[in-house]
């Protein structure tokens, strides 16, 4: 693929349908992703790898007018009449599904599942108009780091320009810690990881044989079953650098429900 054609960002989307209810301990967030949007070109189409979807194989939404997915409970009433129309793109599943076969990634195509919170909360703060072609990719529950990273190689087979390649989880997932008083030992733990995530990810000097058996072998960083107890959270992260094979653009610290968190970005003005 031609990297110029695309550009590609993991994001730390927060607590369910938090940011679009004006809570104050997403501000951060809210402002950033509106912020991001008016960076980059305004993409043909959206491919999102959302931390809320699980499947046994590498799975893709190909319905042309996704449902809405409500995968959250105990919100107000406001947070289930939620609605993102944007169209699916049963063309761009095809492609993206032929990407990963012809890796030998097994791969289905899904046309009945919608979209769930980790795609339509982002998308809304980026994206209100909902006015572009977007699919859902899953992660594989078998939660192997090297799969994931695998399918980013994949996805690089991918021709389709100006796209928007988004990683949506969390880079600090643990949901007890998020209730819990925030200790200065809890702060440590939290910034501790979050440095190694943005040095591995950041770090021009780092080659990429390097980084990439870092991020493999992620749960070897310092608090890292701390900061993600099960790692679905993380995962769009090595999906996103599978694809870019090389060190963000850049990084954003963002507080979010007293914790730090990171999103990093891939511009295709820097690419080539």
């Amino acid at each position: 693929m031609n990297m110029k054609n695309l550009n590609i960002a993991f994001i730390s989307h927060g607590g369910g349908p938090m940011p679009l209810l004006n809570d104050p301990s997403h501000a951060e967030l809210v402002n950033y992703l509106t912020g991001l949007a008016s960076k980059l070109d305004k993409p043909s189409a959206i491919l999102l790898i959302s931390a809320h979807w699980e499947a046994a194989v590498a799975t893709i939404t190909a319905s042309p007018t996704p449902q809405m997915i409500y995968d959250y409970r105990g919100f107000p009433a406001a947070a289930y009449e939620l609605q993102y129309p944007s169209p699916g793109s049963p063309i761009l599943a095809k492609k993206v599904q032929q990407a990963l076969k012809d890796a030998g990634i097994a791969v289905k195509l899904d046309s009945q599942r919608g979209y769930d919170h980790g795609l339509y909360v982002p998308l809304t703060l980026m994206y209100p108009k909902a006015d572009i072609p977007t699919i859902q990719l899953s992660l594989i529950n078998d939660l192997d780091p090297e799969q994931h990273l695998a399918i980013g190689r994949a996805l690089q087979a991918l021709n389709v320009d100006n796209l928007l390649v988004i990683g949506s989880g969390f880079s600090f997932h643990n949901m007890g810690e998020f209730f819990a008083p925030n200790t200065q030992e809890r702060q440590l733990k939290n910034q501790e990881f979050e440095h190694w995530l943005q040095h591995t990810l950041s770090d021009k000097q780092l080659n990429e044989t390097d980084r990439h058996d870092l991020l493999q072998h992620w749960a070897h960083a310092p608090h890292a079953r701390y900061c993600h107890p099960r790692e679905e959270h993380l995962l769009p992260l090595h999906i996103c650098y599978g694809l870019a094979g090389r060190a963000s653009d850049e990084h954003q610290s963002l507080t979010i429900m007293n914790k730090h968190s990171s999103s990093f970005v891939w511009y295709k003005s820097e690419q080539s």
